[in-house]
């Protein structure tokens, strides 16, 4: 019983040491933190360690086909402490890093630097910095090679402290949406600044020490916290695409001197961007991309507005297409102020139906039957754009979206002239994008759709967040108002305003629009903001687009002149590149299947030849025959010449793959080629003009 009692005090008095010691250790932890804290820190300072922030590496920015936007690239600083090197090591290779070191920089002699270096050791440096220019990692590695310097840290001494800067492998490719930012700031643009708080990762914390020279040399404590890289962002922009866009966009604001330009290309079902570029005209000449007017730039929109007063009408209004609308000599007079038709030519258009007011983008047309329709209710024609969801926020991935303005009948500055100077773009204010959004839910079946840049945000391959098409509005108007829609913009392009930019290959449906430029409160004449805004192909679209240059000058400064061929030149470039585009291959221009088969096109004697031994029946049609193509004839085979020019893209569809790349090679063309078996469609139409070394064609075979 006394053995257990001992032993229980035993116990008692062992637990009570270990209490004692715990709360006595809190106790000290408490009082050097706050109590003696400030004292202990000056004594930290005075010995010169510190708590210092270890950036995180920014992630990058990514185009759709995984190429790179923006990325960081790790350089150094090269420093060094002499005093870690043993003195044979020194002795023996300080005169072959002195020669290195001097060769690499080629700011001062090796002696210098070997004087420099010897001195520090003398003193017992700990830390001096070799030279005040950065290296990048190759050049890290070569000298990681260099005598002393393969030592590495702890016995060479060498202290590489890596520091990213931010790299845009594109240069000025799409580099105001990829934008910048200040970290210290707290400032930047474009898609480095809408997620920043995804790209910049997680700060670390690591202990310096301070030594000569005011630097501060890594300690490499365990105390030192790692920082947390950021995430990579995966951008909907096709770089290939962009770079068609923002190379059509410049050429034009060069040919016609403009103030800036904007054009946005976008997939009509998905809403991804795939080209977006902004170029402003600098001091100095030229163009760079310093503002995203593509997002922010709210103007007058003018003309391409009026796709919205025609849905308004078609949904209120008991209007048909074939209905007729007498503009007189194109001068209407609206509450003593006079509406006059664009460009209109000696006498007006006199009386048009209200198809041809649209094709012809009479704004004196327009006006009438909007003031017709809602002039005793002005407000019913405002609900009705605003119901389309024209005009509102699309809550835009990026930051900076311009708030869009449309007047509402009891704003202050309201007048009897509101409404019919609305009607054809005036007095309120838009951004591209948004103006895009309408004519892309036109394409897209009567379905407004978020535009969207991100696709998804990554931790290296694993996604963290991805972002899907949202709806904005599920219907703009109805089928039938929609397929009338339709039919006004083929025919803009068709007979109207854009008729300049018809082709025969595949049809384009959009409107233009030449709005004055507001300048010190007042509209002003000759000076114009033109635009055209569509989709192609009409039949079956597939990207929508705008195109805005803003202040053009010389003879020709309205929209079918200046933007509309931006349109087109973006547009074939798409056509001549994307299969899925083209029509199928019409089976009258090759031999049927059954009889013959595998005879479709060729090289003429070879063809021929092959025939004569199997017994085919065959017979030219027409002299000098070389590359031919067949028709069948009963149970014959006739040969047609293929093509003639040598400056033309020739028809290799249904041959093999060796003929077409004989062909088309020594005709100076780039081929691409995907699929096996014969030629089943080609890129680039029969026909074209070739530009030797330049032009690529793709062909596909099936």
């Amino acid at each position: 019983m006394n053995i257990k009692k001992s032993i229980l005090l035993r116990v008692r008095l062992a637990f009570l040491a270990v209490v004692v010691f715990v709360l006595a250790v809190v106790y000290r932890m408490i009082d050097v933190q706050y109590v003696e804290g400030e004292l202990w820190r000056q004594k930290a300072e005075d010995i010169g360690l510190d708590y210092k922030t270890i950036k995180a590496t920014r992630g990058s920015i990514y185009a759709s086909g995984n190429d790179l936007l923006a990325t960081s690239l790790p350089f150094y600083k090269v420093a060094f402490d002499p005093s870690l090197v043993s003195k044979e090591d020194f002795d023996n290779n300080i005169d072959s890093l002195s020669h290195l070191i001097s060769g690499f920089y080629r700011d001062r002699s090796w002696l210098e630097y070997k004087q420099s270096i010897s001195k520090a050791r003398k003193q017992g440096r700990k830390y001096m910095l070799i030279n005040k220019r950065t290296i990048n990692y190759q050049q890290k590695q070569m000298m990681e090679q260099w005598p002393i310097f393969n030592k590495g840290q702890m016995q060479g001494g060498v202290i590489f402290q890596k520091t990213d800067q931010r790299h845009m492998p594109f240069r000025s490719l799409a580099r105001r949406t990829v934008g910048y930012m200040k970290e210290d700031e707290g400032v930047g643009v474009g898609i480095e600044r809408s997620f920043n708080d995804y790209l910049a990762g997680q700060d670390g914390e690591g202990l310096y020490q301070r030594v000569a020279g005011n630097n501060w040399k890594p300690v490499n404590a365990s105390s030192d916290i790692k920082p947390e890289d950021g995430l990579d962002i995966h951008t909907t922009i096709d770089i290939n695409l962009q770079d068609v866009a923002q190379n059509a966009l410049l050429r034009a604001l060069e040919k016609h001197k403009a103030n800036y330009g904007s054009v946005v290309l976008m997939e009509v079902k998905t809403g991804e961007i795939k080209a977006i570029s902004n170029l402003t005209r600098q001091k100095g000449g030229g163009y760079a991309e310093t503002m995203n007017y593509a997002v922010a730039g709210l103007n007058d929109p003018g003309s391409t507005f009026k796709l919205a007063s025609m849905i308004a009408l078609l949904e209120e209004g008991d209007i048909k297409l074939e209905d007729s609308v007498d503009t007189g000599n194109g001068v209407k007079v609206f509450h003593k102020k006079k509406m006059r038709d664009e460009g209109y030519y000696k006498g007006g258009y006199g009386k048009l139906s209200v198809q041809q007011v649209f094709e012809k983008s009479s704004n004196v047309g327009v006006s009438m039957l909007v003031d017709s329709i809602f002039g005793d209710n002005p407000q019913r024609f405002i609900d009705a754009i605003k119901e389309t969801g024209y005009g509102k926020l699309l809550d835009f991935q990026m930051m900076g979206e311009g708030v869009p303005y449309v007047k509402n009948t009891d704003d202050e500055s309201w007048s009897g002239l509101s409404l019919p100077w609305m009607s054809v773009g005036y007095e309120t204010a838009v951004t591209p994008l948004q103006t895009l959004a309408l004519y892309n839910a036109v394409a897209n079946d009567g379905r407004m759709i978020q535009p969207i840049i991100v696709k998804s945000i990554q931790r290296g391959n694993e996604p963290v967040k991805t972002f899907k098409t949202k709806t904005i509005q599920k219907r703009i108007a109805s089928k039938s108002t929609l397929k009338k829609l339709r039919v006004m913009l083929e025919g803009v392009v068709e007979r109207g305003t854009a008729k300049n930019i018809r082709n025969s290959h595949y049809s384009i449906a959009g409107k233009t629009g030449t709005a004055q430029k507001l300048i010190n409160g007042q509209y002003r004449s000759q000076r114009y903001y033109t635009s055209f805004a569509g989709y192609f192909p009409a039949d079956k679209p597939m990207y929508s687009a705008i195109v805005v240059i803003d202040d053009p000058t010389g003879w020709n400064s309205y929209a079918s002149g200046v933007s509309a061929p931006v349109f087109k030149e973006i547009a074939d470039m798409i056509y001549s590149q994307d299969l899925d585009i083209h029509a199928e291959f019409e089976s009258t221009t090759i031999a049927e299947e059954g009889t013959f088969p595998m005879i479709r096109a060729g090289y003429y004697d070879e063809l021929r030849q092959l025939c004569n031994e199997l017994g085919i029946s065959n017979h030219p049609e027409g002299e000098d025959l070389e590359w031919v193509r067949t028709r069948v004839d009963n149970n014959a085979i006739k040969w047609r010449r293929n093509h003639s020019e040598s400056e033309l893209v020739p028809n290799v569809q249904g041959m093999t793959l060796r003929d077409a790349l004989y062909l088309l090679e020594n005709k100076g063309l780039k081929v691409s080629i995907t699929g096996t078996g014969r030629v089943r469609k080609q890129s680039v139409s029969p026909g074209k003009r070739i530009d030797k070394g330049k032009t690529t064609i793709t062909i596909e075979l099936g």
